[in-house]
């Protein structure tokens, strides 16, 4: 375990600097909550990549190469529900061999390589992050799948792309890191066939949220905080938003919420279960993980900054756990839109 985060934090020590890059990534956040507004001109595209440049090592290492929750079935890993879940948007969307698919912010592709080897698919990730995008492109290379994959590096809200290029497209909890819904859905609009299917794993605040709460709504600024989101939609804003941009809605659904015996999404965050990857996703697991930053930070093997990343993922993931058990966020809010002949 330390070994792993030893060599992940030596290697952030070759980008251009952990600590000015963390500061400026909280600065931003406190601006944007404090207006309660999404100013565009302060470019969300920057505060994104600011984010994923600090938090995409220890997402991998804490989460595996998919950065996506999933609720369990009983006696189910949790790598099986995020394939089962992948299968899922796959299906709804009618994924098969001969179709050329969207995956708007692919991060390093765990998700993507999955739904093209399940789908049989042509599928092109979209992302702005440069390192993720180099992550992405050896994880391909690596599961042989180059002729059936590609990359756009470009922003998700401006995809280098024609209208009318893809048969299908999907996004699993990346849309929620656009300004608005309006933008990102109008631009998947705009990229679609006619007849073509758009399907999101949307994150979003429930009917249980209560905005005159002050509770409620420091966990809602804590999951935007440690999750680099400059909003956080509600679910009617949200379907409202599909359908305004010129989708007929096919399907809303909260995923999360399963029939049946379920083990909750939120569950990885709380308590470990039997692997060393669950055991870095719990409290203790991430206490752990916090003060071996602390040490490797203080002996200089660490770059400075790394101890401030560390906090602020985990008051996301507190967060995430809290608003989870309290039912006043889903992370799994199923859009399914199908643009009109």
């Amino acid at each position: 375990m330390s070994v792993k985060l030893t060599s992940i934090l030596k290697k952030k020590e070759s980008t251009s600097g952990v600590d000015p890059t963390i500061q400026e990534y909280e600065r931003r956040s406190n601006k944007a909550q404090g207006s309660g507004t999404v100013n565009r001109e302060d470019n969300y595209q920057e505060y994104n990549d600011l984010y994923y440049d600090l938090v995409t090592d220890f997402y991998e290492y804490g989460w595996g190469s998919s950065f996506h929750f999933a609720p369990r079935d009983p006696g189910e890993s949790f790598e099986e529900s995020q394939l089962r879940h992948q299968h899922y948007i796959a299906d709804k969307l009618g994924l098969s061999s001969g179709m050329v698919v969207a995956d708007l912010g692919c991060g390093i592709a765990g998700p993507l390589l999955e739904i093209a080897r399940h789908s049989g698919a042509k599928i092109v990730g979209v992302n702005s992050n440069a390192y993720q995008l180099e992550r992405a492109v050896k994880r391909t290379d690596e599961a042989g799948l180059t002729d059936q994959v590609e990359f756009l590096h470009c922003d998700f809200l401006k995809v280098d792309a024609p209208d009318g290029t893809f048969d299908a497209i999907y996004a699993i909890e990346a849309t929620c890191c656009a300004p608005d819904k309006l933008s990102i859905y109008g631009e998947a609009f705009r990229l679609l066939k006619p007849g073509g299917h758009f399907g999101t794993y949307e994150w979003c605040m429930t009917d249980r949220f209560d905005d005159q709460d002050p509770r409620h709504r420091k966990i809602k600024a804590d999951i935007q905080l440690g999750a680099g989101l400059l909003i956080l939609d509600d679910q009617p804003t949200a379907h409202n938003a599909l359908r305004t941009v010129g989708f007929e809605l096919v399907d809303a659904t909260d995923v999360a919420l399963q029939d049946g015996p379920s083990i909750p999404w939120h569950q990885p965050l709380v308590r470990s279960g039997y692997s060393l990857l669950d055991l870095r996703k719990s409290v203790p697991g991430r206490w752990v993980t916090h003060q071996l930053v602390k040490v490797l930070q203080a002996f200089r093997i660490a770059p400075q900054g790394s101890v401030r990343v560390s906090k602020t993922l985990n008051i996301g993931a507190a967060a995430l756990a809290e608003a989870g058990k309290l039912g006043i966020f889903t992370p799994m809010y199923f859009l399914h839109g199908r643009k009109p002949d």
